[in-house]
């Protein structure tokens, strides 16, 4: 059974920092394709980034224009876990956090959906 238990989400002033983590299990990190999205109040989910499937390598990285250069995703595949490493954050980027997961290996078309989904973390920036 596949499952994504997102954490690591709370209030935060600008310019702060904070990191999520999407714990899985049902499959193996490296496996699929996972990605981070978002959505704020009264807007819809977005992209913020992705890591595609990987056997032994890093595994591209795929990112939101807005977050480049902020947020950095990655993988540890001891905890099968992914991450959103986010710097400088600013209060555009509160919204909810949901990780994603899909069978395939490459980022190709994620903006599109995912086969699997966590419930989200709630992200706040805000003084």
């Amino acid at each position: 059974q596949v499952q994504l238990v997102e954490s690591g989400g709370g209030l935060v002033p600008p310019g702060g920092s904070l990191r999520l983590s999407c714990a899985v299990s049902g499959f193996t990190v490296d496996s699929y394709r996972i990605a981070w999205f978002r959505q704020a109040p009264g807007k819809e989910r977005e992209g913020v980034s992705c890591i595609s499937a990987s056997t032994g390598s890093v595994g591209s990285t795929h990112y939101l224009e807005s977050v480049k250069g902020r947020f950095t995703i990655s993988r540890d595949n001891a905890k099968n876990t992914v991450y959103l490493q986010m710097n400088t954050l600013k209060p555009e980027d509160t919204a909810v956090y949901y990780c994603g997961a899909s069978p395939y290996l490459l980022c190709s078309g994620w903006r599109d959906g995912m086969n699997y989904w966590g419930k989200g973390t709630l992200v706040t920036v805000s003084s």
